[in-house]
């Protein structure tokens, strides 16, 4: 039989940039005995975590839940408001802007996407000012929605979104705009109906602290009535029977019940703690990280200070070392778990994820695995990272949180 939990003493390091560590609260929240999805006991767990997700995207519109991985999520919001053939504006910056522009082709859409050239490119965030001026070129408005990623888990970028909605509003143009923000949400501050985002796509095993196996579509007005004329066929992804089931608490299919139940309990936790605590303690986790990576000499992934993700860290290795054999004997010497480079920055860095159930000693752990892992694959480093990361941290003292 094959053994999952094969780690010899402790707890293994998880710091991928999702999925993240599951707390023991949300653990035995999913442990508790599966009800009818059918009962009035689960109507009544509907209707209170429908109501606290929209705190957690900050909407006052639906909040539609699947039973899927976010890029499940990902085909709801093209097949809900979109029809065979239409032209979709999208900006690459990095590997998932680039998946989610090949299921657009996928699902017969015409995708044109926007980007800065080459590996550089995926070093920073999605630019507005080319998203205008492409905007303003198509007078005859064929393009019927613009998608951007708000938190690229595979560079360690958070674009400005706000930016993106003043742009399109700037150029005068109807497009619906859909943010993907899987590894934002919970983590760093997203504000969906302030920003006039239209289908914002996100998923449980990043800043929720949840496993895998739940995603999220927050709806506009506009995206719901977009929904009525879409042409594109859709079954299980079709907001309208979903929403219809909703308003009693229930599903049209089965629903993940125990996942939800652990739903439930992270968004107490979220809303115990406070959500500018929560943003703020991982805009300080980043700093610390980065602080190291300074002091080892080595590039951030990210090459704009102003959109420095507080999820993630990419680090850049120097020219002729390979990062996934840094990673390898990371995982091998120090049961640690770091995120690989994706597509153009395969083999070119690592990913430190910093987000969920982390602290200040979780994060003091990975760095000095990091350190001690990246000597013995022989990187050179201008100085110990570890101890910049301990002033840093001894140095900036989080505030208290609600609880």
């Amino acid at each position: 039989m094959l053994k999952l939990d094969f780690h010899p003493s402790g707890r293994h390091f998880l710091q991928i940039p999702g999925p993240s560590p599951v707390p023991d609260r949300i653990l035995r929240a999913i442990s508790l005995p599966t009800i009818d999805h059918r009962g009035p006991e689960f109507g009544a767990l509907g209707l209170e975590l429908l109501a606290k997700l929209k705190k957690v995207f900050k909407t006052e519109g639906p909040v539609v839940v699947y039973p899927a991985s976010g890029t499940g999520a990902w085909e709801a919001a093209l097949s809900n408001t979109l029809s065979p053939g239409d032209k979709v504006l999208m900006f690459e910056t990095g590997h998932f802007a680039t998946l989610w522009h090949k299921m657009a082709r996928r699902l017969q859409l015409e995708p044109e996407f926007l980007g800065l050239p080459g590996y550089e490119g995926w070093r920073q965030g999605v630019q507005a000012d080319m998203i205008e001026a492409r905007l303003r070129e198509d007078s005859a408005h064929e393009i019927q929605a613009v998608c951007v990623v708000h938190n690229e888990t595979s560079t360690g970028v958070t674009s400005d979104i706000a930016a993106v909605r003043r742009a399109m509003d700037a150029a005068g143009h109807p497009a619906l705009l859909l943010v993907d923000t899987i590894s934002g949400l919970a983590s760093a501050d997203y504000r969906h109906d302030e920003w006039g985002v239209d289908v914002t796509i996100s998923g449980s095993q990043k800043g929720l602290m949840l496993p895998p196996g739940i995603s999220f579509n927050a709806l506009s007005e506009k995206a719901i009535e977009a929904s009525r004329a879409s042409r594109m066929p859709k079954s299980f992804w079709a907001w309208d029977e979903i929403l219809e089931a909703n308003q009693n608490g229930y599903w049209p299919y089965t629903p993940n019940t125990n996942l939800l139940y652990g739903l439930n309990e992270a968004l107490d936790m979220l809303m115990e703690e406070g959500l500018d605590h929560v943003f703020a303690r991982h805009q300080r986790w980043a700093a610390g990280v980065r602080t190291a990576v300074e002091a080892w000499g080595l590039e951030v992934q990210c090459l704009d200070p102003a959109v420095y993700s507080p999820v993630l860290t990419g680090v850049v290795v120097p020219e002729g070392i390979d990062a996934d054999e840094v990673r390898r004997i990371i995982y091998e010497r120090f049961d640690l778990s770091l995120g690989m480079g994706l597509g153009k920055a395969k083999g070119k860095m690592f990913r430190i994820g910093h987000l969920g159930d982390c602290n200040d000693l979780t994060l003091i752990a990975t760095l000095g695995g990091c350190e001690a892992g990246m000597k013995l694959a022989g990187v050179p480093l201008e100085g110990s990272g570890l101890a910049a990361a301990l002033d840093y941290f001894a140095a900036h003292p989080l505030q208290g949180a609600n609880r």
